[in-house]
């Protein structure tokens, strides 16, 4: 099955707006090829904007899961990034990324420093706003999948900042599948068992922080989530047992919506659970 799966269907792009870097990108195609055992080349690098993907060449509906590092800060226009890949995305594909998050609405003049700007702080986003934006788009609801906190070392920074705290965090968003049924936001639980079939998670599967799945084991999960699996590209590695009479009229269940990044890292630090800060800064 390894063997089949390094020599076909499987494909990976990358983009970058600088030339130069694509360049760099394209010197080592060759070695992995070569390294993973692909009879022929099966990544391809272009140069253009993560805020118009399809114009940079990729296509539409075409891939299964996109990847970012802490880039969308780095971008003013966040609702152009996301709904670039979305555009690109498979139905039921997903966006798993990084990035920086800040708990206050940045001032103009936070924005309009450069500096800021190229050290991630100044183009945070309230970590609200990102699903504020998902939604907008037609995401499925982001899943907090870990965060760490950013400690501000410079001084200057410290004054310019004031009391804004930042994070790092990392979500699942997905472009949901179409659904013969209402995959509104409601409140209870229902019961999912992981097949056991994702490769190199054949024991267990991490889909977000607190959400962890055994093989084999039926497992309670809230049907808020419960909806965002089934509407995503892993539906067919779990059964769903859900009891229309376990399911309630409320909007939210409370475990995944809006979940706030940073009220999870307090709760960790006041249970007394090591948390390491982003690795750009020192310490913590």
């Amino acid at each position: 099955k390894q063997w089949y799966q390094r020599r076909v269907a499987i494909t990976a792009g990358g983009i970058d707006m600088i030339g130069d870097q694509v360049d760099v990108a394209n010197t080592y195609i060759q070695y992995h090829q070569e390294k993973f055992g692909f009879d022929k080349p099966n990544v391809k690098f272009v140069e253009g904007y993560v805020e118009d993907l399809q114009s940079a060449g990729l296509e539409k509906d075409y891939f299964d899961i996109i990847i970012s590092n802490c880039v969308v800060n780095l971008c003013p226009d966040k609702e152009a990034v996301l709904s670039a890949a979305f555009s690109v995305l498979k139905p039921g594909g997903e966006l798993y990324f990084s990035d920086m998050y800040t708990d206050t609405h940045q001032s103009d003049i936070v924005k309009g420093n450069k500096t800021l700007w190229g050290e991630g702080f100044a183009g945070s986003l309230h970590w609200k706003q990102l699903h504020e934006i998902a939604n907008k788009i037609g995401y499925s609801t982001p899943c907090l999948v870990s965060c760490s906190p950013i400690k501000i070392v410079r001084e200057d920074f410290k004054q310019m900042l004031g009391d804004a705290k930042y994070c790092s965090a990392t979500y699942r968003l997905f472009k949901p599948l179409p659904r013969a049924d209402d995959p509104t936001c409601q409140g209870g639980v229902g019961l999912v068992t992981y097949k056991g079939e994702i490769l190199h998670h054949e024991d267990l599967f991490n889909f977000d922080h607190v959400l962890t799945l055994l093989k084999g084991v039926e497992t309670s999960v809230p049907i808020e989530k419960i909806n965002i699996l089934l509407s995503s590209r892993y539906a067919e590695e779990f059964e769903f047992n859900v009891d229309n009479n376990d399911v309630s009229s409320d909007s939210c269940n409370g475990w995944n919506c809006l979940e706030n990044p940073f009220d999870v890292i307090k709760k960790k630090v006041e249970s007394g659970q090591q948390v390491k800060c982003c690795q750009k800064t020192k310490g913590c």
